[in-house]
């Protein structure tokens, strides 16, 4: 059971703290509790595309954002020109995105796994190959309306997003396990999950 936390701490976090660190450690077989897998940063970002000179569309993700993280996000600019795109380094916003820490990033982890994945028309859990060689996760969602957060007229302009877990910890496996504790349906495959 677990035990009651100051009205501020996020429900995941007290579950991270009081729970998940010494089932991790035990399921790892990890000698230190430092060794066991973290979340230090979710980073939702936005790429603007061929629509990067939109207005409208830039105000529609803009909003989307803010929305769904309760955070300004950054815009981000293009690094180099690329003539047949039309983009011009540091002139061209590319993207937009927002770093989620602390108290908000879990927020925005248990509002996502919880109400806004279960959304998701036909879903049969996100990829298992996502995992980068640091062991960060990246997860594409194809459309904003899953974010109950998100009006239907500002579900109009349809666009993705990207959302990036950060994970201490270095190994797929061991970030894997922890995303599985925070709730984060894998497909299954070939009768394993």
């Amino acid at each position: 059971m677990v035990k009651a936390t100051t009205i501020n701490t996020p429900r995941l976090k007290a579950l991270y703290k009081e729970k998940f660190v010494k089932e991790l450690q035990a399921e790892l077989k990890l000698g230190n509790i430092h060794q066991v897998p973290k979340i230090e940063k979710i980073v939702v970002s936005v790429g603007t595309g061929k629509n990067k000179d939109d207005k409208r569309y830039y105000e529609a993700v803009h909003n989307t954002i803010v929305k769904i993280t309760g955070q300004a996000p950054v815009d981000r600019m293009a690094k180099k020109s690329i003539a047949s795109f039309k983009i011009r380094a540091g002139l061209n916003r590319v993207g937009i995105s927002v770093t989620l820490r602390g108290a908000r990033m879990y927020e925005f982890l248990d509002r996502f796994v919880n109400i806004s994945l279960p959304r998701v028309r036909d879903f049969h859990g996100v990829s298992a190959k996502a995992f980068d060689k640091s062991g960060n996760y990246n997860l594409g969602i194809v459309e904003q309306s899953i974010f109950p957060e998100l009006t239907f007229e500002e579900t109009q302009i349809i666009h993705g997003l990207q959302i990036t877990f950060v994970i201490s910890g270095g190994e797929a496996d061991y970030s894997r396990a922890l995303l599985e504790k925070f709730g984060i349906p894998f497909e299954k495959q070939g009768g394993k999950n």
